[in-house]
């Protein structure tokens, strides 16, 4: 049976709207019981951010962008650069609590909100997000936060989208018609508390990944090094016989220099596949299930771990989407311009399918722990970099690898090195459930109103 809603002309507010499916009965609040405002009237500032071109080479200052934010947090991970004045730095430099909101992107990335709590960091923000500053008395900022991320934020959010081929978006005006419930400030404390918990959870895993790299760059004597272009130097025709392999870059000294101190190193040295499994396990895709698919996009490279996955059916997945993925496996990115991207599978589920674009790596002669920090540290990083080749899109290939010398780390290092990237992950594991947490009392808070 047809549902039918009725409303009242005075009732369309700011953001009017005449499109039938925004007064769908299901995406109607009850705001009858409680205290609730619209978001307007509980904030003190609202704005778009800066539209500048943004750079890797790190010129001018971090500027988050819409996919800069991750699990309600902004995260500083992949954030990119820009020149920006005195005055627009001024106006524009995110504060520690200030709530951001993606306005624009594919359907399903719209509304992500995200709080800001690096005191260190001296960024702006992008165009594509809105800045939420809040009326302290009426509604904590973590609160905002935690509430646009719950279900009934999202009830807001898919209520107000305008969807067009590809994209959504929800402008400022919109969300600020957006009804939020106000419950008493030591209600919302609570919940402030648990999103702060979280942060420092996730500041934590951080601590503890950065300890197993230097654990890993300490034994082999290189914490201090820092590879040098050369911008003249020779090598010998044998070499270049051996390689196959006539390209000037591969043979830069820099990284000579980081082969030569692996295979001075105590207790020996290997090529990767002899002590790392290379797996070119492929999944046969049955159309009408469901698959756990995992990209580039999915991986926090700060911490080195798979951090989402997309559930698609077998039969709406990517022609690249062929590897076989298991827990424990170390995925690497084989593109050039992003080696950076290595990331340790956590998840158990059976129905994990990878992109071609990885190599997948999986344990033989270290935990995959070792693997990880291995693959992520910045003495393998350089030698993936040499190893890539190709014209258009460079690319390091699968026989690559075997030119790539790994040390065989004492069994004291590999036990220090895994019991720090456990930690890690514990504490990134504690940070979602705080958030998780959070987004329970929220709506609990609400439902108990109702």
């Amino acid at each position: 049976m047809a549902q039918i809603a009725i409303i009242n002309i005075n009732d369309l507010g700011m953001a009017v709207r005449f499109d039938a499916q925004f007064y769908q009965p299901k995406y109607l609040i009850d705001t009858s019981k409680g205290k609730w405002l619209k978001i307007k009237d509980v904030l003190k500032k609202c704005e778009y951010g800066l539209s500048l071109a943004m750079n890797d080479e790190k010129q001018g200052v971090p500027m988050f962008k819409m996919d800069d934010i991750s699990h309600a947090f902004l995260v500083s991970d992949n954030v990119r650069y820009a020149e920006v004045s005195d005055s627009e730095h001024k106006r524009f430099k995110c504060k520690v609590n200030d709530v951001f909101f993606n306005r624009v992107n594919s359907e399903e990335f719209v509304g992500r909100t995200g709080i800001f709590k690096d005191s260190n960091s001296d960024s702006v923000f992008a165009s594509y997000l809105i800045r939420l500053q809040t009326k302290d008395d009426l509604v904590l900022p973590q609160f905002l936060n935690i509430f646009l991320n719950s279900k009934f934020g999202q009830k807001q959010i898919d209520r107000y989208k305008r969807r067009a081929v590809n994209q959504a978006n929800v402008n400022a005006q919109e969300l600020q018609e957006f009804f939020i419930p106000v419950p008493a400030i030591s209600s919302q404390r609570k919940i402030a508390d648990l999103v702060d918990e979280s942060w420092q959870q996730l500041e934590k895993s951080k601590t503890f990944y950065k300890k197993a790299e230097q654990t890993l760059l300490q034994e082999l004597e290189l914490e201090d090094f820092i590879p040098k272009w050369s911008d003249g130097y020779e090598s010998d025709f044998e070499s270049v016989i051996n390689i196959f392999r006539i390209d000037a870059e591969y043979f830069q000294p820099k990284y000579r220099a980081i082969e030569t101190k692996i295979k001075e190193y105590k207790h020996g040295w290997d090529y990767l596949p002899k002590l790392i499994e290379i797996s070119k396990e492929k999944i046969k895709i049955e159309p009408e299930k469901k698959y756990e698919y995992v990209e580039l996009a999915d991986i926090n490279a700060s911490i080195g771990i798979v951090d989402s996955t997309s559930t698609i059916f077998g039969a709406d997945l990517p022609s690249r989407a062929q590897m076989k993925l298991r827990k424990d496996d170390v995925v690497v990115s084989s593109v050039e311009g992003s080696i950076d991207k290595v990331g340790l599978i956590l998840s158990e589920d059976e129905n994990l399918v990878g992109s071609t674009g990885f190599h997948i790596l999986r344990s033989k002669g270290f935990s995959p722990e070792v693997n990880l920090i291995l693959c992520k540290s910045p003495v393998l990083q350089h030698l993936f970099i040499r190893e890539a080749s190709g014209t258009i899109l460079t690319a390091v290939s699968s026989n690559s690898l075997g030119n790539i010398v790994v040390p065989k780390l004492a069994k004291a290092v590999q036990q220090e090195i895994t019991k720090l990237v456990q930690e890690s992950h514990k504490c990134v594991l504690e940070s979602r459930q705080l958030l998780e947490q959070a987004k329970r009392e929220v709506e609990e808070m609400i439902e108990s109103k109702a």
